[in-house]
């Protein structure tokens, strides 16, 4: 690990094999070059952490010996999908000028697996860290250093291959089913095991709560901070980029030290139980039976919900969403896929899919909602991941031009004179987290109004096609999610109804959707309503 990561990519073995090439004869400079992988580069790896729900990580750790077994090899499956994908579709080493050559590197990736059990403050965390060299080997048996930009633009679709292959992995195995959980308001839903208390996650999270706290420290600072004429340093509100900087200062600054102590997994699975029943406000029979209430609670979703995933519908909700999420609606194929698994597992809730669905539904995205307006100028500009898109609706269509109002002057709030002071004037009877800060809305619940805009337009342009089957795949979507996401339902919603005013949460409002009929898919096979007539004038 040294020569490979610390030496800026030598080979593992390369003090052997200078010392062949000097008592050969040769110099000193061909000795070491012969030792080297390639060009020395300034990025020699990247650590990919692999960490999986809270609610699975939790049935691990108070859960028996055979649960946890068969957790971890869920997640050692898991992280094997994602690095097959990211040999086969994502590594590239280049070469030749402008990096015209391009080869996957044939004998795959070089790595080190480190496992984790337990965050800082001691709490259970399974996870694995892999360190991932920049180093491979060329068709022609040269090596080369893998293209480290194309890693990091599908970082978010590798992890959500993650998140829906190991969410699938373990529900297969145990017999269970997720569900969709709100974390923040106006941000996406994270599937969880459903039957898993929540307040057993709000046991594990007690970083997540130190960080918030500072968070809204440091967000009251940057909201009242003035320069030295006393204008406003920053933007009289805080942005989506602005919060998620601020919250990488406050994991920083909230960071407890690492502990030194070791105890073995027995000792710390143990340790964690006891804490949980002592400090959770959890019932200890609950603890105790946590596996056999997440299966009841799985047998009663699966028995009102069927796996159906209709490649059109999905088609328009995925591109409606990732249209409006990247600014001035252009994006790359490799935004939709991320989108698409993210689909796939709220809408699947756990059920393992056939391989290659979700290429299938980027394909009916691009193919019917999405326009290439790529304008190659080099070599790059030609490849398939590098085309640009965007949707053949325009965003003024979508959704109005909301602004947020500009904050009133409060002549009794002043900014802290020192950014390392507190701020000062907090009401005496509000909480940091009572602070009216003004926030731009969360683009993703910008996307979700979005979508909604979408499916009432091709609602109302195909209004025969709405009834039937797609109506069936919304009821099936519909019937598994948590009572509090739903919207009011009519029995018979036509298609001159209005919308409800409040539109319920994404992957919950499949009523207004009406594309061309697309493949239907129930529990990862093709569905008998394949075969059915076409309905409507046209067989559309």
């Amino acid at each position: 690990m040294r020569n490979l990561f610390g030496e800026r990519g030598r080979h593992p073995y390369a003090d052997r094999i200078e010392a062949d090439r000097l008592a050969k004869g040769e110099s000193p400079k061909k000795a070491w070059k012969a030792s080297a992988l390639g060009r020395r580069v300034k990025v020699t790896g990247f650590d990919l952490v692999f960490r999986p729900q809270p609610t699975i990580y939790l049935l691990w750790a108070l859960g028996d010996d055979e649960t946890r077994r068969v957790i971890e090899a869920a997640h050692e499956r898991a992280i094997e999908r994602v690095l097959e994908w990211i040999e086969d579709e994502v590594a590239v080493i280049r070469y030749g000028k402008d990096g015209i050559y391009r080869d996957r590197p044939p004998g795959g990736l070089v790595a080190a697996r480190f496992r984790h059990y337990e965050a800082r403050p001691g709490m259970p965390l399974l996870r694995d860290h892999l360190m991932l060299s920049m180093k491979g080997q060329r068709l022609d048996g040269k090596w080369g250093s893998v293209h480290s930009e194309a890693l990091l633009e599908n970082n978010v679709a590798a992890s959500a291959l993650y998140n829906e292959t190991v969410a699938a992995e373990v529900c297969e195995a145990l017999g269970l089913a997720t569900e969709p959980r709100t974390v923040t308001a106006g941000r996406r839903p994270v599937m969880e095991i459903a039957g898993v208390p929540h307040e057993l996650i709000g046991w594990t999270a007690s970083r997540g709560d130190q960080i918030a706290a500072c968070l809204e420290d440091l967000e009251h600072e940057y909201f009242t901070s003035v320069d030295d004429d006393g204008e406003p340093r920053f933007l009289p509100v805080v942005s989506e980029r602005a919060r998620a900087k601020l919250n990488r200062i406050a994991a920083k600054m909230t960071r407890p030290p690492k502990k030194k102590e070791v105890r073995s997994l027995a000792q710390l699975r143990a340790d964690w139980k006891k804490n949980a029943i002592d400090t959770s406000k959890v019932a200890v029979d609950i603890i105790e039976s946590l596996l056999e209430r997440a299966r009841a609670a799985a047998d009663a979703i699966r028995a009102r919900v069927a796996a159906v995933v209709d490649v059109a519908l999905a088609a328009v909700d995925v591109a409606a969403v990732v249209f409006v999420m990247n600014g001035g609606g252009r994006f790359h194929r490799r935004h939709l896929l991320a989108e698409v698994r993210r689909h796939l597992a709220l809408v699947l809730r756990g059920r393992r899919r056939d391989p290659g669905l979700d290429d299938r539904i980027v394909g009916a995205a691009l193919e019917t909602y999405c326009l290439d307006i790529s304008e190659p100028k080099t070599t790059r500009g030609l490849l398939s991941d590098y085309r640009l898109y965007t949707a053949r609706w325009a965003l003024s269509g979508l959704e109005p031009t909301r602004r947020p109002p500009p904050p009133v002057p409060d002549p009794d709030r002043q900014p802290p004179a020192d950014p390392g002071e507190p701020a000062s004037h907090r009401p005496p009877d509000q909480d940091p987290g009572e602070w009216e800060i003004p926030r731009v809305p969360l683009s993703y619940d910008r996307a979700v109004l979005a979508g909604a805009v979408v499916r009432e337009k091709l609602r109302t342009a195909t209004a025969t096609a709405v009834r039937g089957r797609a109506y069936d795949v919304a009821a099936h979507q519909q019937a598994a999610m948590p009572e509090q996401l739903l919207a009011h339902q009519d029995a018979d919603p036509g298609p001159d109804r209005p919308e409800p005013e409040t539109e319920p949460h994404p992957g919950v409002h499949r009523r207004a959707a009406a594309p061309p009929p697309g493949r239907l898919y129930e529990g990862g096979r093709p569905s008998p309503r394949d075969h059915e007539p076409p309905r409507g004038p046209g067989g559309r």
